[in-house]
């Protein structure tokens, strides 16, 4: 049987491992945010989010507008404030497979298969390669914008190519591509790609990624 979990659909695709800032405005997020805080073992204030396609809303024909694959969530601090309002933070826990959801509730619920990250070394000369472009392009970046990344590139192969997803500015689309690729080498292979492309693209117009513009700190519900 599927897991059931609260639903939080975002304009952003998140990772696996990766911390994220949210804040919390909207009534039904509220009162996901009240539930979370019910839940005794701090441990167990999970929730489940994917990326919306189009549109803001995930009402009658939410399904339609919502990427399938996304990520397990915990609630790790909350802010509250006079207003009711929120500001969070959460960290990816594992991906996930959105079958249904359900919105008729005080706040979304999804049906989801929580699904396994394959096991398998990363071959050395990939990991290489993808340290070695995303060093060159956080020095094109950092030339430009600032460092897109605070601190040093992980050892650990799988938590290496979450970074790198979620460090660089793509659309949203390849963002939803990497998270979706099949294993640690396939999405260290991907950004690799992704950066390259990035980075002979800068080469020819010295500017910000397109999706840079769209970059905020917290991320709207």
């Amino acid at each position: 049987m599927p897991d059931q979990l609260p639903m939080f659909p975002l304009n952003a695709v998140l990772y696996p491992g990766i911390s994220v800032p949210l804040h919390v405005f909207e009534d039904r997020y509220r009162a996901l945010v009240h539930h979370l805080l019910r839940v005794e073992d701090p441990a167990d204030r999970l929730f489940g989010s994917v990326a919306i396609r189009e549109g803001y809303e995930v009402g009658d024909h939410g399904n339609q507008s919502l990427f399938r694959i996304g990520v397990r969530l915990q609630l790790t601090e909350v802010e509250s404030h006079p207003d009711g309002t929120f500001d969070i933070v959460a960290v990816g826990r594992d991906r996930l497979q959105l079958d249904r959801l359900r919105g008729g509730g005080e706040f979304p619920v999804g049906e989801v298969t929580l699904l396994d990250e394959p096991a398998g070394a990363v071959p050395d000369d990939v990991v290489e390669r993808a340290r070695a472009t995303f060093t060159a392009y956080r020095h094109v970046l950092g030339e430009i914008a600032g460092d897109p990344l605070e601190g040093e590139l992980p050892r650990d192969p799988a938590y290496l190519a979450w970074t790198l997803a979620a460090a660089t500015p793509l659309p949203m689309a390849e963002h939803q591509q990497l998270l979706e690729a099949a294993d640690p080498t396939e999405r260290l292979i991907l950004v690799t790609d992704l950066l390259r492309s990035e980075l002979r693209a800068m080469n020819v117009i010295t500017s910000l990624p397109a999706t840079e513009v769209a970059r905020t700190k917290w991320s709207p519900n």
